[in-house]
């Protein structure tokens, strides 16, 4: 115990609230064993203050994170926003007489699809550049929220951009994770510490 110094008198401690915990923490708390010592530490004032031991990371809010299906659902609007927008990359190039019959072969459907995941890409980089949600996400009823339950910056959305590249990159693992994760987190979700929740 700390005592002061030349008797000089302290103002009281007002007690401080705990920091809030991750929302699934107590099932992640591992019991001690009972031969462990326990530490205590003492503030400037005397008063014991307990050590939180270091935990996972996790969702520190409250909001729920979507389901799956709202997931799909705005993958799926989005998609077909991207094929209509290759619809229209197709239709110019007939139109201006460079192509003159656009037909699936061998030789094109590369490019096609090249073309779709340029496209793909743009339109996500687009709407993390606006720092905003997908018209996808909208449909769904769904926003970007990041662990504190804020609105996630620009930083943040691009990493999580970077990062479902690296879920979908890996046969699609990363985001089959979504199905057996705790708090139904895919890959990108946790690295950027960012998850769709509904409206």
């Amino acid at each position: 115990m700390l005592i002061p110094s030349r008797g000089s008198r302290e103002p009281a401690a007002t007690p401080r609230r705990a920091p809030s915990r991750p929302r699934r923490a107590s099932a992640r708390r591992s019991a001690a064993p009972s031969s462990q010592q326990s530490l205590d530490f003492y503030d400037t004032y005397g008063n014991a203050t307990a050590v939180a031991p270091a935990m996972d990371a996790g969702i520190y809010c409250d909001a729920p994170v979507a389901s799956p299906s709202h997931r799909i659902i705005a993958a799926a609007v989005d998609g077909g926003l991207v094929m209509v927008a290759l619809g229209v990359v197709m239709a110019i190039f007939f139109f201006s007489g460079g192509g003159g019959d656009v037909a699936l072969s061998r030789a094109n459907v590369p490019l096609l699809l090249g073309v779709g995941v340029v496209l793909a890409l743009f339109y996500r980089t687009l709407w993390c550049l606006a720092d905003g949600d997908t018209p996808g996400m909208r449909f769904a009823g769904l926003k970007l929220v990041d662990f504190d339950g804020r609105p996630p910056d620009r930083e943040q959305r691009g990493l999580r951009q970077v990062a479902s590249l690296l879920s979908i990159g890996s046969a699609g693992l990363g985001l089959v994770w979504a199905l057996v994760d705790e708090e139904n987190l895919a890959w990108h979700d946790h690295i950027s510490k960012t998850f769709p929740t509904p409206l």
